[in-house]
């Protein structure tokens, strides 16, 4: 978990919240099949990242925006990935051996 809190902007962690909490609704209306679900999450973390970072940003040049368009897609993916591994260390702790 800390090698992920390494990478991610703090202020982008919520979003990894939101992305399990996504992931259980997708899980539970089964109308998507369950390998699907990582790719969505990914695409809406992007999604969720690159909206936030042009809000809060002062792009000035397309240097500035190509720079916010890496890190939304890497922020994404992170914050994505941050989700599916809390849903599986929570899906361990309630496992029984």
């Amino acid at each position: 978990m800390e090698q992920f809190t390494n990478y991610v902007r703090p202020e982008l962690l919520i979003v990894a919240i939101v992305l399990y909490f996504i992931g259980i609704a997708l899980k539970q209306t089964q109308a998507v099949k369950d390998k699907y679900i990582p790719l969505i999450l990914g695409g809406i973390g992007i999604l969720i990242c690159a909206v936030y970072l042009f809000a809060t940003c002062t792009c000035h040049t397309k240097q500035d925006i190509a720079m916010e368009i890496f890190t939304a897609i890497t922020q994404g993916i992170l914050v994505a990935g941050l989700s599916t591994y809390v849903n599986q260390v929570v899906k361990q702790l309630h496992k029984e051996d």
